[in-house]
């Protein structure tokens, strides 16, 4: 049963995800911190929430093989091992983010003047557009494996 469903929530999780990503760079940009941290901590629970379904879903389901044909077989392992690879070196940046700006906070707010938030957002510059790629990519291989090519 969770082979079944996991792909599905994942799916949610990846979106939400990704749409909280989104609201959260723009109240950074906009320069509201408070609503920024808030947005960002509900992304970090979704994203760890996500992970640990997804690591459920690939130690209990069947290996699956791309049913794709033609031009698209690379397109979608090329996605997929960006993707991947992204995912893995994404995830302790994500860790170190969230790390130096609860620092930063620790020291009395997220002053653009503090040496570690300074830190944090010269990783953050990093972390964001990989994040953002990996829960978008992850929502197209799941759209392309359960609804474009979706056993019959």
């Amino acid at each position: 049963m969770l082979a079944t469903v996991l792909p599905h929530v994942n799916a949610v999780l990846n979106t939400l995800s990704t749409v909280l990503l989104v609201i959260a760079y723009v109240m950074i940009r906009s320069g509201r911190r408070a609503a920024h941290r808030k947005v960002m901590i509900a992304a970090l629970i979704v994203s760890s929430i996500f992970l640990g379904c997804y690591l459920t879903y690939h130690f209990t389901a069947p290996v699956f093989v791309f049913p794709g044909k033609g031009w698209v077989v690379p397109v979608y392992y090329a996605m997929l091992i960006s993707h991947v690879v992204l995912a893995v070196l994404v995830t302790p940046m994500i860790a170190i983010t969230a790390w130096r700006a609860l620092g930063a906070w620790r020291e009395g707010g997220a002053s653009a003047s503090t040496a570690t938030f300074a830190r944090h957002r010269a990783i953050a510059r990093w972390t964001f557009p990989i994040w953002l790629y990996v829960t978008v990519t992850g929502v197209i291989i799941y759209v392309t494996l359960y609804h474009v090519y979706a056993a019959p």
